[in-house]
């Protein structure tokens, strides 16, 4: 009987969903989808310390908004419930004494600090630390003087000796473990009843029947302890895959205090990014899809995802790309929603009111529809579009010396005559002013709507110019003309 496909992608909630996560989710979510099997989201809150409140429904929240969605999980329920660990307190009580009971683990009543000071001595006699196996022997005696003393014993897991343990991983092949060297016996359950992260992992795994265990490569150590686990119960181990590192720019390993990146999702969705560009770019962080094709929908991944062509090496995060990506994108979808988009941006930069008219709104899409292949994420219409809603002029540097040019003012007071002379203000009248200005200064190219442009936008280059022109409106622009022709 075929073993039914199950992936689970089990973040702790103690922050925002990251960038290295949100990889992780959609390498479980693809293979799921593409076998036809089950994607589960389970919440590892066991940290009680580090545990932030609401963030795993926002973590959720943002998971949804790639377009990732599960079969089971803490929100919507399922046959394996509960779907998070502090729920499931009972269910590993019960297998901590089982193991108990069976002679494979033990009450340890040495202290944090004792424990820690025994390290420290391996430590200085250059010695591999590990928890020494006096402390799974306790008499009654010492027992009742340690309860006495009011302590509180951890549980912890008896070490095999002389053992190799061997995981054979998706991407990285098979990776042998020695016994001996892995610190000796582990913690299982501490002190407050709370499971360590290597004992609930394995029973939610099993109780949860996941067949697929995808994660990041820094868990690789923690594998072959919960291969112990599997072993003392009897049961089968998962298919592990790890995936390899997401390093920064610079091919180093990312921290949570790197600012060359932006690390967490809700950071891209807050700039104005799109999420299946997102999505796009962070499946190719690692996974390879042959050919020259780049640019895939959640859809087409699905249907082609596999770890056979997922890197052992870490993959660098191009910022490049990803704007490069989004703005691939943004390009492809309609003005209308992009301009909802942006006008959040717009209004925070203070530059459009809370409430739009109908008409301020159609404003604002035609200045959008100017900067639309131009941007590479939202919040980037603030700074491209300042000069249609700054009352003052501001003068890039390479535009203050066109309007050090000799025929300047003349070309500017015609343009200005003509604006001001046109029965309408439109488009087609600005051009039409433009071309008269041409026929009478004989100034054409760059010697007429170079001056133009620089004393009306402040730039010596940019979007449409009629367009320019017009959505900055005419009095602005008779008022910006007049400004320069004085000054000269």
């Amino acid at each position: 009987m075929t073993k039914e496909v199950r992936l689970r992608y089990a973040p702790s909630p103690t922050g925002h969903l990251h960038i290295g996560g949100a990889r992780t989710a959609l390498f479980n979510y693809l293979y799921a989808r593409r076998l036809g099997g089950k994607f589960i989201v389970r919440i590892e809150d066991t940290d009680q310390v580090r545990n932030v409140e609401n963030a795993a429904e926002k973590q959720m929240e943002n998971l949804k908004w790639l377009g990732v969605e599960w079969d089971e999980g803490d929100d919507i329920g399922g046959p394996y419930g509960p779907y998070r660990c502090m729920d499931r307190l009972d269910i590993y009580k019960g297998y901590v004494e089982q193991l108990l009971k069976e002679g494979k683990a033990y009450y340890c009543y040495a202290t944090k600090e004792e424990l820690d000071a025994e390290r420290e001595e391996q430590l200085a006699r250059n010695e591999t630390p590990r928890i020494l196996e006096k402390h799974r022997y306790t008499t009654p005696e010492q027992k009742a003087a340690y309860e006495k003393e009011g302590r509180v014993p951890s549980v912890h897991f008896i070490m095999p000796e002389n053992r190799s343990y061997t995981v054979n991983d998706l991407v990285r092949g098979e990776v042998t473990f020695d016994s001996n060297e892995m610190g000796g016996d582990f913690v299982i359950c501490r002190p407050d009843g709370i499971p360590t992260y290597n004992f609930a992992v394995v029973i939610d795994d099993h109780l949860m029947k996941i067949s697929h265990v995808v994660r990041g490569e820094e868990h690789l150590s923690n594998t072959p302890r919960q291969l112990m686990i599997y072993e003392a119960f009897g049961w089968e181990a998962p298919q592990f895959a790890h995936l390899a590192l997401i390093l920064n720019q610079e091919g180093k390993k990312m921290s949570k205090r790197d600012e060359s990146i932006i690390q967490f999702i809700e950071q891209y969705r807050d700039m104005g990014y799109l999420p299946e560009a997102i999505v796009n770019f962070l499946v190719l962080l690692g996974w390879s899809p042959g050919g020259e094709q780049e640019i895939f929908s959640l859809k087409e991944l699905s249907e082609r995802f596999s770890f056979d062509r997922v890197s052992k090496s870490p993959a660098v995060f191009d910022s490049t790309k990803m704007n490069w990506m989004n703005n691939h994108y943004l390009k492809a979808k309609s003005v209308d929603e992009i301009v909802d988009m942006c006008i959040p941006h717009l209004q925070e930069a203070g530059f459009l009111e809370e409430e739009l008219t109908t008409e301020r709104r159609e404003w604002a899409k035609q200045i959008v529809a100017l900067y639309q292949e131009q941007m590479s994420y939202c919040a980037q219409i603030v700074p491209l579009s300042a000069l249609f809603f700054l009352e003052e002029v501001v003068y890039e540097e390479d535009a203050k010396a066109v309007l050090k040019e000799p025929q300047v003012k003349e070309v500017l007071v015609s343009f200005k005559e003509h604006i001001e002379s046109a029965d309408e203000y439109s488009v087609e009248t600005i051009n039409a002013s433009l071309k008269a200005v041409q026929k009478a200064t004989g100034y054409k190219g760059k010697a007429l709507f170079m001056p133009v442009r620089v004393s009306i936008t402040g730039q010596a280059h940019g979007r449409d110019l009629g367009q320019s022109i017009y959505l900055i409106g005419r009095e602005k622009v008779l008022a910006r003309l007049q400004q320069v022709i004085s000054s000269l």
